[in-house]
């Protein structure tokens, strides 16, 4: 571990400089001289410590020098690492991609065996076919003597190929009439079932609809009912409103009428206001209990 520079000539100067005042012997000598010797010491010190500070600086640089050889060496030995590292990752790859060539091969191989062996089979089935071919070929050849038979009697056509076109499209012709006939069978099948549909649909929709005429019949009775009722119910308010009315009305002339009397009797103008029925009732009872007493 490097000792930093501080203590490494703080340490020096300790070890240079004298730990102790030595003791005064019995020849003094000037402070002068005192003061020459320590500054000769202090020379001889600091020489010796430049001294040892171009050592340490040579010491140094050597180590500096030494951890760049070494940091030389680190670097050139990873370089080879990478390098090796690479080389094995080539030849992992190079022996990857022979094992994968080897494996396609092997691959390549069976497929072109699977196929040799199925275009035998397919060769085996071709010339069985072609056998069969020939025997009903040998089978037709009186079919074949019969249209040719045919094909004189026939002058139109001139060729037998002709003669079999004719047939096929009037074999197709009927087929395809036949198939347009199955067709407008079921379209008219589909039509009948949905006009059957169409028939119960209506027949459900019309009891639907009587029903919910009925019912609304039945609402609108209610309906009726239910007005008369309360239409009877608002002259019987009206009537009992206008017999309140009239008996209010005649309980406030009433109250109006004491009060005046009231008024007249402590001869004194009246000073409550026409309609304060209230007021009025208050003053004539006041009256009254001022009579009683």
């Amino acid at each position: 571990m490097a000792v930093p520079w501080e203590e490494y000539f703080q340490l020096a100067l300790q070890e240079k400089l004298p730990m102790k005042i030595p003791e005064q012997t019995e020849v003094h000598f000037p402070p002068v001289l005192h003061l020459l010797e320590r500054r000769q010491e202090l020379m001889d010190a600091d020489r010796d410590l430049r001294a040892q500070k171009e050592v340490f600086q040579t010491m140094m640089a050597a180590r500096k020098q030494r951890w760049e050889q070494l940091e030389q060496k680190e670097q050139e030995l990873t370089g080879s690492f990478v390098r090796f590292d690479k080389f094995l990752q080539d030849a992992e790859a190079r022996r990857s991609r022979a094992l994968q060539r080897a494996a396609e091969e092997r691959h390549r191989a069976g497929r072109q065996e699977a196929e040799a062996k199925r275009l035998q089979a397919q060769l085996e089935e071709l010339q069985g076919e072609r056998a069969r071919l020939q025997r009903r070929l040998e089978g037709l050849e009186p079919c074949a003597r019969l249209l040719g038979q045919a094909l004189e009697q026939l002058p139109e056509f001139q060729e037998v190929p002709e003669l079999v076109a004719r047939f096929d499209g009037l074999a197709n012709t009927q087929a395809v009439l036949r198939l347009s006939e199955r067709r407008r069978l079921t379209e008219l099948e589909e039509a009948g079932a949905q006009l059957h549909r169409l028939r119960d649909a209506w027949q459900e929709e019309l009891l639907q609809l009587g029903q919910q005429r009925a019912q609304l019949v039945e609402r609108l009775e209610a309906a009726r009912e239910h007005t008369l009722h309360a239409e009877s119910k608002w002259i019987q308010i009206q009537n009992t409103a206008a017999e309140k009315t009239l008996l209010l009305g005649s309980a406030r002339m009433a109250a109006l009428n004491l009060f005046q009397l009231v008024c007249q009797h402590q001869r004194q103008p009246p000073t409550l206001d026409i309609e304060d029925t209230e007021g009025q009732l208050e003053q004539v009872i006041a009256s009254e209990n001022t009579a009683d007493e």
